[in-house]
């Protein structure tokens, strides 16, 4: 079991207070850095052989925010008592009727965003339209949340509602009279739920399970979470791209079929886009093979960075919900670029 949710299992049973911790130190108490399939289920074993659960669930919640300790049985209680609170309460947007997620819910959550766990800039409704103005010139943001605390929202004061009510010939003095209603959600809706209330209306604030408001996701916000999603596939696609083209043509159908993986003798094999990651391997380590290439680099450092490219695209075919490693994204875009090159002078 892991050493420190053994010790925080005694502490909760001597009715100790244990402080919380964020999920980032979680992941580092078993010398990981990201929510990977494995990564996951290991916790998630260790937490059941204690007795004990996180809220919020150490999977669907942000990684750098704040999780505490519970026993198993009490986090399902809490739960339960959540989802009839959120059944029950009124909410400003069909989006966020949305329930509490189970523990073992997979769906991708706006909550796992950065900024849906950054308390926004907020000003209050009888500010005056200056103080708005420079709050949003100062920090370039588009809109602005009007709230009388965390919990309590008036409206949302932005470039449009101001602009359109000028052309209408319609002035005032304080942010209420030039404020629009608001949109907002609960953070356990789906991510893909609320891209369309983001698409339209450029934002939407998040409030928590603790019904404060929590965060606001803008559409550029959006823009960055699907650029740190979306890269590795595309990258991984140039690269097999770039691998097969090199190979096409090289090899006959039994060279081909006799670098499949032995295990799966029962797939056929007859040209190189049947071939796996792990089988163009296979296929380059052999010298006499690499040398129907005819390409004047080192074998054995292309494969090396080959086989590192054949692991980042398991990690990211298991889908690692917090992205994979800065280093790991270096590695693809080095490789696709020393494969561009090879192309561009005729290399391959």
């Amino acid at each position: 079991m892991i050493e420190e949710l053994s010790d925080i299992a005694v502490r909760i049973k001597d009715g100790q207070d244990v402080p919380p911790v964020t999920v980032r130190t979680l992941l580092s108490w078993v010398g990981a850095q990201r929510r990977g399939s494995w990564v996951v289920e290991w916790i998630r074993r260790n937490l059941r052989e204690a007795g004990l659960a996180t809220d919020p669930d150490f999977e669907s919640a942000y990684i750098d925010s704040l999780i505490k300790f519970v026993v198993a049985s009490q986090s399902e209680n809490e739960q339960e008592q959540d989802q009839a609170s959120v059944a029950s309460r009124p909410t400003p947007t069909l989006a966020a009727s949305a329930a509490s997620p189970s523990l073992s819910d997979p769906t991708y959550r706006i909550s796992k965003l950065g900024a849906a766990n950054n308390l926004p800039t907020y000003i209050a409704p009888d500010s005056l339209l200056e103080k708005a103005v420079t709050l949003m010139l100062a920090n370039d943001f588009s809109q602005l949340p009007v709230m009388t605390s965390e919990r309590d929202v008036k409206g949302m004061i932005s470039w449009t509602s101001i602009g359109t009510r000028l052309v209408l010939g319609r002035s005032g003095k304080h942010v209420r009279e030039l404020m629009d209603s608001h949109q907002e959600i609960r953070a356990d809706l789906s991510l893909f739920q609320a891209i369309p209330i983001i698409v339209q209306h450029y934002y939407v604030l998040i409030r928590g399970h603790d019904n404060r408001i929590i965060g606001i996701v803008t559409a550029s916000d959006l823009n960055s979470q699907f650029q740190q999603l979306a890269e590795p596939f595309l990258l991984l696609g140039e690269i097999e791209n770039h691998i097969r083209r090199i190979l096409d043509g090289k090899f006959s159908p039994e060279e081909f079929a006799s670098a499949r993986d032995p295990s799966d003798i029962e797939r056929q094999v007859a040209d190189v886009s049947d071939l796996t990651f792990g089988e163009y391997i296979r296929l380059l380590e052999d010298g006499d093979r690499w040398n129907k290439l005819a390409i004047s680099i080192d074998r054995a450092t292309f494969c090396k960075q080959l086989d590192g490219v054949r692991r980042i695209r398991n990690d990211v075919m298991h889908f690692d919900p917090d992205g994979i490693p800065p280093s790991d994204l270096d590695h693809l875009r080095d490789f696709a670029r020393f494969l561009q090159r090879l192309q561009s002078i005729g290399a391959t």
